[in-house]
């Protein structure tokens, strides 16, 4: 069981930037992988960004590659998103999710993970 709780939103203007810090609890953060979604209103949930149990890998929507990196500290528990070149069509609430490793999994889907954060608002003024 993890709890996840994000931080860091908030609002900016197109070109800004912004870093998402998501905590979680529990002494077995480092075995699970994590990511971050987004949504707008009216639209799905989508996947932003993903990290390995290690760090040692990401994966990135092509929306985002490039501008946003996201990496993890174990020691602290903690995930981050740093959002750099934000535009308008960044405007969503940001999402941190938690999975167990398993071969096969969708990490882009919304299913493959089992905990989920509060969300928090990014709003990206033109």
């Amino acid at each position: 069981q993890v709890q996840l709780v994000e931080s860091g939103g908030g609002l900016v203007q197109a070109g800004g930037s912004l870093r998402l810090s998501c905590a979680a609890s529990g002494r077995t953060f480092s075995s699970y992988a994590m990511a971050w979604f987004r949504q707008a209103p009216g639209k799905e949930r989508e996947f932003v960004a993903a990290i390995s149990w290690s760090g040692g890998n990401t994966y990135y929507a092509d929306s985002v590659k490039g501008r946003f990196t996201i990496s993890r500290d174990n020691a602290k528990n903690t995930v981050y998103l740093q959002m750099n070149s934000l535009k308008p069509e960044d405007t969503a609430v940001y999402y941190c999710a938690a999975r167990m490793p398993r071969l096969g999994a969708n990490i882009m889907g919304v299913m493959a993970y089992s905990y989920w954060g509060q969300g928090t608002q990014v709003t990206v003024s033109s």
